[in-house]
């Protein structure tokens, strides 16, 4: 472009903004300025609202790529998460782990707590706030992780491979416990683990087994599985996860079965085809009482 024979009137915006990479704003300025001169726009409103929306456009597509590459199993967000089937964790002890913070500040995270109790839900919501502050990260499961970087060893590929664990600002490592490994599983591990502990990477790991005292018999190797757990709580901590599972709650509060539950007579439970009870009844202090009835009434000692 000749730019001393360029007129600003008759110029055509549209090769502009492409020379600029500005595709949002390629696609939507005509409307725009049609919309500021309806509602009598000024021009530096015209110009902050169009800078908006392509922020607000390219922000949208780097977050939709990070989630596809951080390779989430689904997308949950923290406002998904019901705390109110929790007793020992809410969202306030969480505030750290959803700011920038965590990233900057190298945190990590334990979610310990039996099957089904969320805990794989509120890493995948950690690691999304992740990304919309401007971070990565990746989601893998241990089995998926110890597979790889075993596979990679034997192939003399160990450290090409371990760098895809150890570029990313956020490593979340889902299901420590539920599946047996190999027995350098304690090995690999601690490899990305340390490396992240010396870079001050952050780390989640999900795991229905105590890190202070089963991992050791998970991973094979004691010592090596302390000194994995001892890194991760470095700058990090343990939370319990308790309540009732999510995926069978809804059993708690469904009507019971009461076909097998004794019939009730004027008050009285007794079993619907009842038999007299042989021989006498002690009661716990050790005083004998008197023989039981047809109606499971027991009758006064002789």
């Amino acid at each position: 472009m000749n730019e001393t024979h360029f007129d600003p009137e008759s110029a055509d915006l549209e090769p502009l903004f492409k020379r600029l990479n500005l595709a949002n704003s390629r696609r939507n300025w005509k409307p725009l300025c049609e919309r500021a001169e309806a509602e009598h726009w000024s021009y530096r409103k015209l110009l902050a609202v169009l800078c908006a929306e392509e922020i607000a456009q390219r922000q949208g597509t780097r977050v939709q790529r990070e989630v596809r590459d951080a390779s989430l199993p689904f997308l949950k967000t923290i406002d998904d998460y019901d705390f109110s089937l929790q007793s020992t964790v809410k969202r306030a002890l969480l505030g750290s782990y959803l700011g920038p913070e965590l990233v900057a500040e190298g945190r990590c995270l334990i979610l310990y707590g039996k099957t089904g109790r969320g805990k794989t839900h509120l890493a995948v919501a950690i690691a999304y706030r992740a990304i919309q502050n401007g971070f990565t990260a990746r989601f893998v499961t241990a089995a998926q992780l110890i597979d790889d970087l075993s596979s990679a060893s034997s192939q003399a590929n160990f450290r090409h491979a371990l760098a895809g664990y150890t570029q990313p600002h956020l490593l979340v490592v889902d299901e420590v416990g539920y599946l047996t490994y190999g027995q350098d599983a304690a090995n690999v591990l601690f490899h990305v683990v340390n490396d992240r502990h010396t870079r001050k990477r952050s780390m989640i790991f999900t795991t229905n087994k105590s890190p202070l005292a089963e991992w050791g018999n998970v991973l094979h190797d004691a010592d090596m599985a302390e000194a994995i757990v001892d890194r991760i709580l470095d700058r990090g901590r343990l939370l319990l996860m308790d309540g009732p599972s999510y995926r069978t709650r809804h059993l708690d509060s469904a009507p019971s079965d009461r076909s097998d539950q004794p019939a009730k007579v004027s008050g009285s439970d007794r079993p619907e085809f009842s038999e007299p009870t042989r021989g006498r009844i002690r009661d716990p202090m050790g005083v004998g009482a008197g023989p039981t009835c047809r109606c499971g009434l027991t009758l006064p000692a002789a």
